[in-house]
């Protein structure tokens, strides 16, 4: 199998920062988008950002844009769809996933759904995080997809069906697990808080 091509997922609706573009918010004097374009482009060959509406507004980022096939903004999914439409075009068979608001994903993510997915007739897996309790937490936005299920997840959107889980579950997906130790590797930023938070973090990590 080939290595995947990645997209970075950047189609949501940021109500909780008042709308906009969440990967454009400056963290460190750079956007968050540029945080994770450079943790990506180490694990996989080629980047394309799944956005919606105009794309000039990522022109500087010298990278494809694709929007959702879906209407009405259905969520992840429809861009993990045209993550696979875009591959698909490419000749590649497989995707990653990555959400353009998690700064500090980790540098392995690639090669650890690689390896849990070893063996799988068509390798799918989710990232997830457990704490030191033994809880763990799937994040539906860092996944391993194969582009040969890009036409199965096509009808299943059309059937209405929003929950990246319950799509992934129908196809025995397997988790890639990751601790979270001092801070969640998957923190996001959905309000302004995180925001503040994220720039706490970054300025211990450095």
């Amino acid at each position: 199998m080939g290595a995947p091509l990645g997209v970075i997922l950047a189609g949501g609706l940021a109500r909780r920062m008042g709308g906009g573009d969440k990967g454009l918010l400056l963290l460190d004097e750079r956007p968050i988008l540029r945080h994770v374009i450079d943790r990506l482009s180490g694990q996989v060959d080629a980047i394309a950002l799944n956005a919606n509406g105009d794309p000039d507004r990522f022109e500087s980022y010298g990278l494809p844009v694709i929007a959702d096939s879906i209407a009405e903004y259905p969520g992840p999914l429809a861009g993990v769809l045209a993550g696979l439409d875009w591959a698909h075009e490419q000749g590649a068979e497989s995707i990653v996933t990555a959400a353009a608001d998690t700064p500090f994903f980790p540098k392995n993510f690639v090669s650890e759904l690689a390896a849990v997915s070893e063996g799988m007739e068509l390798p799918l897996a989710l990232a997830a995080t457990q704490d030191t309790n033994g809880k763990r937490w799937r994040q539906p936005t860092f996944g391993l997809w194969p582009v040969a299920l890009r036409d199965d997840l096509r009808a299943a959107l059309a059937n209405g069906l929003r929950k990246v889980v319950m799509w992934t579950d129908q196809h025995n997906a397997r988790e890639a697990v990751f601790e979270t130790r001092a801070y969640d590797p998957f923190f996001n930023v959905n309000t302004p808080e995180d925001l503040a938070k994220a720039r706490v973090l970054l300025q211990e990590m450095s």
